[in-house]
């Protein structure tokens, strides 16, 4: 089967999609579809607020990893990867995580459309309205997960062979993005394709980057975009109500500051961060909008030590 364009997306988009590239379009602008067609990577972004939590938007990847061309996956649910052989232990952490609107990250057995079998590193992350927190959309980036023999050997330490691995089967990890559905019937009635399967394989330090890499420039893409209509995106759901305003002399005094730091109160539930230095937003990548209002746990991840952690709370306790 051959390999999707921009044409391809935009001839799916005619025939019948216009609603499902309307959840971009409204929120963004009528050029984001354009940009997303332009990134490298394997990804998709999901409706929650659809019936059936549908897929409304595959990379380019998608076809070439999975064989299936956008037009044949938008208004679909993510379930369609799926297989008899995926666990069901790790879709129901996927699952569980699409219910409770945080971030996750699997390592999945999903198939293509022929058929095959295949592992990817899913990196599921909701996508929140920065200012109210309402939920917008979900991004599943898919990595493909190489076997350990491959992943001992010089494509994990090349940066370049990763990146060209990434992008020939980019795609497969669009699809593996198990989104759940209004009722919460996500992962049933799978059929029986792929029986065959092989021992689960463990995602590389080099390939959790690359599932990170992709998530943040999607999400600089989308907020390129959504700051024309006054929409900032963030990936963390935090409130900015309620927090106390600074006065103005004292943000020009913190303004001279060039480190980069955070405030937070100490007297307001969750201890938010009320204030953030330019050198902040520049060192992380979050926007003031994306991260007033959130507590600075926003920051760790899968990798951040917890006895680190443990050392940090016990000095502020």
């Amino acid at each position: 089967m051959a390999t999707s364009g921009a044409g391809d997306h935009g001839q799916g988009q005619g025939q019948g999609h216009g609603r499902f590239a309307s959840s971009l379009t409204a929120r963004y602008s009528d050029w984001v579809l354009e940009t997303l067609d332009e990134l490298p990577g394997s990804f998709l972004l999901t409706d929650p607020a659809l019936p059936g939590h549908p897929i409304v938007y595959a990379s380019r990847g998608l076809a070439a990893l999975t064989g299936y061309a956008p037009r044949d996956v938008l208004g679909r649910n993510a379930r369609l990867f799926q297989g008899a052989a995926t666990d069901r232990a790790t879709v129901a952490g996927v699952r569980e995580a699409v219910r409770a609107h945080r971030p996750h990250q699997a390592a999945i057995l999903n198939y293509r459309r022929d058929g095959a079998p295949h592992w990817v590193l899913l990196h599921l992350a909701p996508l929140f309205h920065a200012r109210d927190g309402t939920l917008l959309h979900f991004l599943a980036v898919q990595v493909p997960i190489a076997p350990a023999a491959v992943a001992r050997g010089a494509t994990c330490h090349t940066t370049g062979h990763l990146l060209a691995a990434c992008r020939d089967e980019a795609s497969r990890v669009a699809e593996d993005f198990p989104c759940a559905t209004h009722a919460g019937k996500v992962f049933v009635d799978m059929d029986k394709r792929g029986l065959e399967t092989e021992e689960p394989r463990v995602p590389s330090d080099s390939e959790k980057d690359m599932a990170i890499s992709t998530a943040n420039s999607i999400v600089s893409a989308l907020n390129s975009y959504s700051k024309l209509t006054g929409l900032v995106v963030s990936r963390k759901r935090c409130d900015s109500i309620g927090i106390p305003a600074l006065s103005s002399s004292l943000k020009l005094s913190l303004g001279r500051i060039k480190q980069s730091f955070v405030l937070t109160d100490s007297r307001l539930p969750n201890m938010p961060i009320i204030y953030a230095s330019d050198a902040f937003t520049s060192l992380t990548g979050y926007s003031r909008e994306e991260i007033l209002g959130c507590n600075c746990k926003v920051l760790n991840g899968p990798g951040t030590s917890l006895e680190v952690l443990e050392e940090v709370r016990a000095r502020i306790i």
